[in-house]
């Protein structure tokens, strides 16, 4: 549609995930538009995170040195692993500030359709980790979607025989919402992880 580099941009943007062709072509011409600075400290900031950042080679968490730094944190409970899916579900967590432990980046979920299986998974590294014995507890907390629910089944039935406590995060309905609203998966789920109510 555009000439040359604009188009060239404009389809760079539009792989990114997320970015459809019509945010592509805007944030394109918002960089078109932006001062020299502005754009050029957007170049380095890009250049900067493929140059410095890398996974923890611990559990595979974003990092700038071998470890990251929640792992490299000597006030962390090292009994207690979270495994989730991607880097940015340890951020929604730590956020909580309710979880101490250490964490475990399964680098996606097990998803058929788009030909991931648990091989192609951080799987291989969790078990070594568990090897050493020091862990106690393994909390899933996979996204409660069908691959979720397809990576926390296999994960479990993994874990069965390894003897460590495995529990998986409660879900069901969020505060503030609609039961219209709700699908039959987190209904279900509400349902079975319905509590007494004590007058």
């Amino acid at each position: 549609m555009y000439e040359g580099a604009v188009q060239d941009l404009i389809d760079e943007l539009g792989r990114l995930p997320g970015v459809g062709p019509k945010s592509a072509q805007r944030i394109a011409f918002h960089l078109l538009q932006a001062d020299a600075d502005e754009v050029a400290r957007l170049v380095t900031a890009l250049t900067e995170v493929k140059a410095k950042v890398r996974f923890c080679d611990e559990c595979g968490n974003v990092a700038q040195a071998e470890k990251c730094r929640i792992c490299a944190d000597p006030r962390r409970d090292h009994t207690a692993i979270c495994v989730v899916e991607e880097p940015k579900d340890v951020v929604a967590i730590e956020r909580t500030r309710e979880f101490r432990g250490t964490y475990h980046v399964l680098g996606g979920a097990i998803s058929p359709i788009d030909g991931i299986g648990p091989d192609d998974l951080r799987v291989r590294e969790l078990m070594t980790r568990l090897a050493s014995g020091e862990v106690q507890e393994v909390i899933i907390a996979t996204d409660p979607n069908l691959e979720g629910e397809a990576t926390a089944t296999y994960l479990s039935r993994l874990l069965r025989d390894v003897g460590v406590m495995v529990t998986r995060l409660a879900s069901g309905l969020p505060v503030g919402g609609d039961l219209e609203y709700a699908d039959e998966v987190t209904l279900g789920r509400a349902f079975e992880g319905r509590r007494r109510v004590d007058a």
